[in-house]
């Protein structure tokens, strides 16, 4: 029976099948494949046995039991698998299986393999949100609202410069993908401490060919194992992407509140007890998920630091670390995906939080322009800070207490203070600043 909530509750399919058993065998077979393919090119093993080693090399032919029986008497998974895919290949050619390599000349350069396709899919699901939220800024890029500082009313801005701002972010961490991609997508083949003794005087061969078989780079540089900084890296990034989701998820989350209540996300769950509620279960599942994979980062910074050639201390980590990291990546990507595309807005609500403080939020902008009309920044300042406080205080329009002010009305027209105290005026370039960045960061899809 499940254990972990990623096997039945946290997971999408097309993610959880880059991680199964199943997956990390074929993995497996595959570098083994393109091992023997390398040494069958080169002349060091008969090309029958390498074609042999290819036609047997399928989960299902090699079966995952059979691996862990194997794994019950020699306490090693990988040498398992060489003993099971040799059990059923025919002839001499088993014993070609693993030529000169060690277990991590497979493990790390599978291991690539399937980050590759773990990759893919954020790269895909990252895209996916990118176009949401475009989608969401174009369609409020007039919608003014108030914006918050210090968890206050600040001033006016538009929804749509709040999705664009996100979706700013999210680009970015697609140029951050292509760049790790870079140095996650590459493997091995050189022996226990690196040498590439175990092949003679083929070792670069050996390696070359065996990636370019497997359409990866080879690195430039190893001990037995492919450097750990590459996977930290990986890890910090899907950290990142987690702390835009759990930005994303908390701003929408508050955004909810009974007392602001500007918009709603889709499907909210009922309360086991108070019938009136409706919680906003899914941005909070987000924010909670986001935190376990960005606590998953110290972990993988301390694995950089291996001894020596190379020790096993980074192998359970990374058994758990990796596997949990994107497929829970990719569940709060596509969940919180689907809650921007579902999000409903209130108007009502929306303009009457925009009004809530009776004109306060302009106060800037009154200040701007009255140093347009010659009167000083500092002056100016501290009249409206004066002017703001007794409206604050005594719970009035700040319209009518300029009205009641000899200075105020003395520096400020009755039509200027219309203009001046309309917050659906004083929205600055959001809406050029929502086409510019839809425009530019369309490119990335």
């Amino acid at each position: 029976m499940p254990v972990h909530p990623i096997e039945f509750r946290y997971r999408y399919p097309e993610m959880y099948a880059v991680f199964t058993e199943e997956a990390k065998l074929q993995s497996w077979l595959d570098v083994e494949v393109a091992l023997a393919w390398a040494h069958a090119e080169l002349g060091t093993i008969p090309k029958a046995a390498a074609k042999e080693i290819e036609k047997k090399a399928k989960v299902g032919v090699v079966k995952v039991e059979r691996v862990k029986e194997i794994e019950e008497k020699t306490r090693h998974d990988l040498l398992a698998m060489v003993y099971a895919l040799q059990e059923v290949c025919e002839g001499d050619a088993g014993g070609y299986i693993h030529l000169g390599a060690t277990s991590y000349d497979t493990e790390d350069t599978a291991l690539a393999l399937q980050l590759r396709k773990a990759m893919d899919i954020v790269e895909g699901d990252l895209k996916a949100l990118l176009r949401v939220l475009l989608d969401k800024a174009v369609e409020h890029r007039e919608t003014v609202c108030i914006g918050r500082t210090h968890g206050q009313h600040a001033l006016p801005m538009t929804y749509g410069l709040k999705f664009a701002l996100w979706a700013s972010e999210v680009s970015r961490h697609l140029d951050r993908l292509a760049e790790t991609r870079r140095r996650i997508e590459v493997g091995k083949m050189s022996g226990a401490v690196g040498t590439m003794a175990s092949f003679g005087d083929k070792g670069f061969e050996i390696q070359r060919l065996t990636m370019k078989r497997l359409k990866l780079e080879p690195a430039l540089v190893t001990n037995q194992i492919v450097q750990r900084d590459r996977h930290a890296e990986m890890q910090c990034l899907l950290a990142l992407i987690a702390g835009t989701l759990d930005k994303i998820g908390r701003e929408l989350r508050n955004l909810q509140r009974t007392e602001i209540a500007e918009i709603s996300e889709p499907m909210r769950s009922p309360s086991s007890t108070m019938p009136q509620k409706m919680n906003t279960s899914n941005t909070e599942r987000i924010c909670g998920l986001a935190r376990i994979v960005r606590g998953s980062v110290n972990a993988s910074l301390e694995s950089i630091a291996l001894e020596h050639e190379r020790d096993i201390s980074n192998s359970g980590m990374e058994r758990v670390n990796i596997p949990e990291g994107f497929i829970l990546t990719d569940y709060i990507l596509r969940q919180t995906t689907g809650i921007v595309k579902g999000l409903t807005f209130d108007a009502d609500n929306i303009e009457r939080n925009l009004n809530m403080t009776l004109g306060l939020i302009l106060t800037e902008r009154v200040m701007i322009e009255l140093v347009s009309k010659g009167v000083g920044r500092q002056e100016g300042h501290e009249l409206m800070r004066r002017l703001a406080l007794k409206a604050w205080k005594e719970k009035r329009p700040l319209r009518q207490v300029m009205e009641e002010d000899e200075e105020a009305t003395r520096l400020i027209t009755p039509a200027e203070m219309d203009e001046w105290l309309n917050p659906h005026n004083y929205i600055g370039t959001s809406v050029e600043q929502v086409d510019r960045a839809v425009a530019e960061l369309r490119k990335n899809l």
